[in-house]
């Protein structure tokens, strides 16, 4: 089953001297289960290709369908609850919620969606990351890559069917990059999940299954990965 469809996607904006083209026409497939890592130089347009394939922004042209489901067939409060529902984001900038603990950061998408056991699942996704003995901590004080492993545990938590990741490892140093590289892929063969990623880091593309490499907002190949992930 294919996870992503994208057909003809475009993303233009106005600008001081006219239409400014992002992205021309993108076509391509993710399968169910799969990863996928979008790469190129900066400005090619990969950030702004994830943010329409998670629906935060719309399209010029083209379509995106999502198990089968139109992305843009639906309304804005549609995507909102579809984001909450099959959708797990990684940010390089972590994005935690600085007034709110570890464990208050991981509860918090169960707390939205009313789940009955949340407290449970909350805490046993932070003692899988190592930080089990760090829930009652605030972001401040935590390091840049405990800040990132509970980011993990909050976009796993949910079990979402996809797992988005815009440059996860780009503001940590290369041995703690590592670790984190490893609990991803670990993290997402056990959740099933569907996995497409933001990098510069070649070799967390290369774990991925295909590489989608962008060129001035149109796709210059799309390859198999230099290393399948181990699992």
């Amino acid at each position: 089953m294919k996870a992503i469809v994208v057909e003809g996607l475009s993303r233009r904006v106005r600008d001081a001297d006219g239409w400014l083209t992002i992205l021309d026409d993108l076509s391509f497939s993710v399968d169910s289960g799969d990863t996928l890592a979008i790469v190129g130089a900066s400005g090619s347009g990969k950030s702004t290709l994830l943010g329409l394939l998670a629906g935060l922004d719309v399209p010029s042209a083209g379509q995106v369908s999502i198990f089968g489901q139109s992305l843009f067939g639906m309304d804005e409060d549609q995507r909102a609850a579809w984001r909450a529902r099959e959708l797990g984001f990684v940010f390089q900038s972590f994005q935690l919620l600085p007034q709110m603990t570890a464990l208050e950061n991981v509860l918090l998408p169960l707390e939205l969606a009313g789940a009955p056991d949340a407290l449970r699942r909350a805490r046993s996704l932070l003692a899988h990351v190592g930080l089990a003995e760090r829930e009652r901590h605030y972001p401040r004080t935590l390091s840049g890559g405990e800040q990132q492993r509970v980011a993990l545990a909050r976009a796993f938590v949910s079990r979402p069917r996809l797992l988005f990741a815009d440059e996860p490892t780009g503001s940590l140093d290369s041995a703690t990059g590592q670790r984190v590289i490893e609990l991803l892929f670990e993290m997402n063969r056990e959740a099933g999940a569907t996995l497409v990623l933001v990098t510069h880091d070649e070799q967390l593309a290369g774990r991925c299954r295909q590489r989608l490499t962008l060129r001035a907002g149109r796709i210059a190949s799309i390859d198999q990965g230099a290393m399948q992930d181990a699992g």
